[in-house]
């Protein structure tokens, strides 16, 4: 037997096929890695063992954490609530700003760790008081093996599922995903195709956009994020590429972020200016999106959620904490009862402090 085989923290993976002489081909991921003996792919998670192709990182986990839905950022997804958040090791993306790097840039040691047990997270959950349990930090696509039968107990326990991922999981793993309960997926789009290129290990953001659209289709609640960096993808024509291509794959009624870079890893351009952000905001307001958003700018009138109809402000947000909540019961605006697109349950007005 293969001695990596000895640890907890390996499995054969689920979505690959075997190819000739020993190789395999994975299929978790768009990078769809040809993987010989004894190698890994790009994601350093997945090894080919004798012509078989297995994960790594089966239950390991390097973070976890019980964290506000809106920090991921998810502001109409379960508004108010909070989600037991873990991750694991390493990405398939190589992004030089990146604010995990602790996590993302570090290879899974199996000889090291140990896996958990789907039940032990849910009850984790549960006793937290977390209504929800999140795959983040860095790629969440990389645990997808075990997450499946983690989702599949935890909304069998009422909880919901997610990921804050980068979109690069392939359509399979997506059904699957879908088959397990997981309901809601946080896309960062990282910029137009020259910033993915050149900035993020060569990833082809076409097939972001692509999978984007592909969840909303299948019934994924779906926000999308753009880290608008300075002097890299902060110009008005990336700006308005962007919200192009957001209207055309996932429509004006799905939330659209703009958030603040700071400083980190590799890169160490200037924090983006404020006013660059609410350019990018009024830019997609005018081409059409209702609910754009500014983040990482703390108490910016632009991380409220307004009705697009008749202005009134149906959210307000201090941080990462709901304030005020005025969206009805039945998910309309109380002035104008035009409806809000809000996935999860009801938030009573009194559970905020002004």
């Amino acid at each position: 037997m293969h001695e990596l085989l000895r640890y907890s923290t390996v499995h054969e993976a689920l979505l690959y096929k075997k190819l000739r002489g020993d190789k395999v081909k994975c299929s978790l991921c768009e990078r769809r890695c040809t993987i010989l003996q004894g190698n890994k792919g790009v994601c350093k998670t997945r090894t080919n063992i004798d012509g078989r192709l297995y994960t790594l990182v089966y239950g390991n986990l390097s973070a976890m954490e019980s964290r506000p839905i809106e920090i991921k950022p998810f502001f109409h997804y379960w508004p108010g609530s909070t989600a037991l958040t873990f991750s694991t090791w390493s990405c398939n993306f190589d992004c030089i700003w990146c604010q995990n790097h602790h996590l993302s840039k570090t290879e899974p040691n199996p000889a090291n760790a140990g896996s958990h047990a789907p039940e032990q997270i849910v009850q984790m959950a549960k006793r937290y008081g977390d209504e929800g349990l999140c795959a983040s930090f860095q790629e969440p696509t990389l645990l997808t093996e075990w997450v499946l039968p983690l989702f599949k107990l935890g909304h069998e326990h009422g909880l919901y599922c997610c990921y804050v991922s980068n979109g690069y999981m392939t359509t399979e793993a997506l059904e699957l995903l879908k088959e397990s309960g997981m309901s809601g997926l946080k896309i960062d789009v990282k910029g137009d195709k020259e910033t993915c290129k050149k900035y993020c290990g060569g990833a082809d953001v076409e097939k972001v956009w692509k999978k984007a659209r592909k969840a909303k289709k299948m019934g994924f609640h779906v926000e999308i994020v753009n880290l608008v960096v300075t002097n890299v993808n902060d110009d008005e024509e990336c700006l308005r590429w962007i919200i192009k291509k957001h209207l055309k794959a996932v429509g004006p009624k799905t939330p659209l972020h703009f958030t603040r870079y700071y400083p980190a890893y590799k890169f160490h351009n200037q924090p983006t200016r404020v006013e660059t952000l609410e350019q990018a905001y009024n830019l997609a307001k005018e081409e059409g999106v209702l609910y754009p958003y500014i983040g990482n700018v703390h108490n910016h009138k632009y991380e409220n959620t307004y009705c697009p109809n008749c202005g009134e402000e149906l959210i307000r947000r201090r941080g990462y904490t709901l304030v005020t909540y005025k969206v009805t019961e039945d998910k309309k605006c109380p002035e104008c009862h035009k409806p809000v697109p809000i996935t999860g349950r009801h938030i009573k007005k009194w559970h905020f402090l002004l």
